[in-house]
């Protein structure tokens, strides 16, 4: 059975927890149509899609096949996907010089390559759909790089060329790409930045907010409406761009 063709659907990757969970959220809660991924579902994926209406599509997206699954399950649910937010990612920190091959492809198969192929698979549902939206969640250190997460800041350098890439390829087609590079969003995620630090939670959170100027970190709900935003009818002259929610952090470095 397939959505209304007035319904916009939208396909969400890393969904069961922190941003992508909030931005499935936001997106049902503005009207959307909902397919949503995970490497895996516990029970939190489904749990998600049954609150949101939507469907649950778990999968490694480094893994083709599973991408292939995951964009024809979306189409025979709700006729095509029109907004794609690559979420999913990867991340292992260690320093560069010691770090064992496989953990470096490993982010880059995930961040990287298997956004590249889940686009692939999608762009043609949007053509067929008249046009639609690719928003790519970047990171700040894929603008400024980061001590111990040369592969993962790498990986998300390459998804932010990779948009301004695709802005210029798909946008003549109706197909418009931004990314989004956020700084400091207190999710599970500093539980990893705590582990590498040698410090508690409580004391990354702190030397984080002494680096944005706001003295704020980001919620995952402030992320998820530059993702709303970028998918929206008023995003429509945002071609290749990199959105910075991070409060100020790589906007005021001397």
């Amino acid at each position: 059975m397939t959505a209304p063709t007035s319904q916009r659907v939208a396909l969400v990757t890393g969904a069961a927890q922190g941003l992508g969970h909030a931005t499935a959220l936001r997106l049902a809660a503005d009207g959307f149509a909902v397919a949503v991924n995970d490497i895996s579902d516990d029970g939190r994926l489904a749990a998600l899609a049954a609150q949101t209406d939507g469907l649950a599509i778990p999968g490694d997206i480094a893994d083709p096949q599973a991408v292939t699954a995951m964009a024809r399950a979306a189409a025979e649910r709700f006729g095509g996907v029109d907004v794609l937010v690559a979420n999913a990612a990867a991340m292992e920190m260690g320093p560069f010089l010691t770090q064992d091959p496989g953990v470096w492809w490993r982010q880059i198969e995930v961040n990287l390559s298997g956004h590249f192929r889940l686009v692939q698979a999608v762009v043609p549902q949007m053509l067929a759909r008249g046009g639609g939206r690719i928003v790519l969640i970047a990171s700040g250190w894929g603008v400024v790089g980061h001590p111990n997460a040369t592969a993962y800041a790498a990986s998300k350098a390459g998804l932010i060329a990779l948009a301004k890439g695709l802005g210029r390829e798909l946008a003549p087609q109706g197909i418009l790409t931004n990314a989004i590079a956020p700084s400091y969003i207190d999710t599970e995620q500093l539980g990893v930045d705590a582990a590498d630090a040698g410090i508690s939670l409580d004391e990354m959170r702190r030397r984080y907010r002494e680096l944005v100027p706001t003295g704020q970190l980001a919620s995952v709900e402030d992320v998820a409406a530059a993702v709303a935003f970028l998918a929206s009818p008023g995003a429509s002259a945002f071609v290749g761009q990199v959105l910075q929610p991070g409060g100020g952090v790589t906007r005021t470095r001397a």
